[in-house]
């Protein structure tokens, strides 16, 4: 005689049928990925905006030579005592007295 229309199936996640014991480790893992996803995101818009920034200073570096440039070409006398006394007190600075 078959009797295996008596035995009912067990619904899944029941830890009686061995399904759902693994749930808590799931839940884990999948927070742990979305923690691993929001930190790598962050890390992107970090990147982008440390980026960007570096683009900025090298073109406020690139303006404030063309105008050192003009203004040494308009001012050459006065140019070259702002560089000696510039490297005089750079010296006496690195000199140590």
């Amino acid at each position: 005689m078959d009797n295996s229309h008596i035995m009912q199936s067990k619904p899944p996640g029941n830890p009686e049928n061995g399904q759902g014991k693994n749930e808590p480790i799931e839940r884990i893992t999948a927070g742990a990925h979305e923690t691993v996803d929001r930190i790598a995101d962050a890390g992107h818009h970090a990147a982008d905006a440390v980026s960007e920034k570096g683009t900025q200073l090298k073109e406020a570096q690139e303006e404030w030579l063309k105008d050192l440039r003009e203004y040494v070409n308009e001012h050459p006398v006065q140019s070259v005592g702002i560089a000696v006394a510039g490297g005089f007190l750079l010296s006496r600075l690195l000199s140590g007295r």
